[in-house]
C-alpha cells in the first residue's frame, strides 16, 4: 500500500503512537515514509502537533505535514468556525496524500479523534477521504470495556462506505490486563471482520525514542512489518 489511513474508535486510544510504530516498521524496511495530519486542534503555532510526535519516536527519516492547526481542543470542523481559520475538506486531504504519495513509498493519514469526525460545515470526514483515495483504513482501538461497540459501528461504517479495514491495532495495552481486556483480544477481530495486527503496550510513547524504535516491530504484525503474533498473544494473555 501507498497510503494508509489511520483513525480511532476516539479520542486518546494510542493512535499517533500505533502511527509512530507503523513508521518505525516501514522505515526499517527500507520505504520512505511520510505522515500527514490534516487537522491538529488543541495545539498553539509553538508547540508540537501529533505528525511531529510521530517524527520524534520514528526518527528524522519521517518526514511531518500539516495541512491545518487550531487552538482549540475540539472537533475540527468546531475548532476552524470558532477560531474564523479556513476548514480543511476531505478533497484537500486527498490531494495532499496523493501529493506526498509521489515522492514517498508509505503515507500515514492520521486522523482526529474517530472516523466521523468533521473536518467542515459540509460534514466532511476522514472516511471520504479514505474512500476519495481508494485507500485501505487501520484502526487503532482501545483495550478495555466499551471498545466493542466502538470499534464495531467503525467497521460498519466503513463497510457501507466500500472502504477496506486492513485491521485493528490495540493502542495503549494495560500492563495489568482486566478480564474485558483479555476477552477482547479474541473479540476484537470478530467485531471488526478484519485482524487484529498489534498491541502497543501501554506508555510507549515515554520511551526515549531510540528504545521506542528498537521496540516497536515487536508490537505490529508482520502485515505491518513487525514481528507481533496474535495467537502467542492471546495465549500469553490469556493465562
Amino acid at each position: 500500500m501507498a497510503i494508509l489511513v489511520v483513525t480511532g474508535t476516539g479520542t486518546e486510544v494510542g493512535k499517533t503512537v500505533a502511527t509512530a510504530a507503523v513508521a518505525v516498521a516501514a522505515a526499517a524496511a527500507g520505504r520512505s515514509v511520510a505522515v500527514l495530519k490534516p487537522a491538529q486542534t488543541g495545539v498553539r503555532p509553538d508547540e508540537r502537533g501529533d505528525a511531529d510526535e510521530v517524527v520524534r519516536l520514528a526518527g528524522d527519516a519521517v518526514a511531518a505535514h500539516e495541512l491545518a492547526r487550531y487552538p482549540e481542543p475540539l472537533a475540527p470542523a468546531t475548532a476552524a468556525r470558532r477560531s474564523g481559520l479556513a476548514p480543511v475538506h476531505p478533497e484537500d486531504v486527498a490531494e495532499a496524500a496523493a501529493k506526498l504519495a509521489t515522492d514517498h513509498d508509505l503515507v500515514l493519514v492520521e486522523g482526529a479523534g474517530g472516523l466521523l469526525v468533521r473536518f467542515d460545515e459540509a460534514g466532511g470526514t476522514l472516511a471520504d477521504t479514505a474512500r476519495l483515495l481508494g485507500a485501505p483504513v487501520l484502526l487503532v482501538a482501545s483495550a478495555g470495556l466499551g471498545t466493542l461497540n466502538t470499534t464495531e459501528l467503525t467497521a460498519r461504517e466503513l463497510a457501507v462506505r466500500e472502504v477496506r479495514l486492513t485491521g485493528v491495532v490495540i493502542g495503549s495495552w494495560p500492563k495489568a490486563a482486566d478480564l474485558a481486556s483479555r476477552c477482547n483480544v479474541a473479540d476484537l477481530p470478530v467485531v471488526a471482520g478484519a485482524p487484529l495486527l498489534g498491541a502497543v503496550p501501554e506508555g510507549a510513547g515515554a520511551l526515549e525514542p531510540a528504545e521506542f524504535r528498537a521496540r516497536a516491530g515487536e508490537w505490529l504484525a508482520p502485515a505491518l512489518g513487525g514481528t507481533w503474533d496474535a495467537g502467542a498473544f492471546a495465549a500469553r494473555e490469556a493465562g
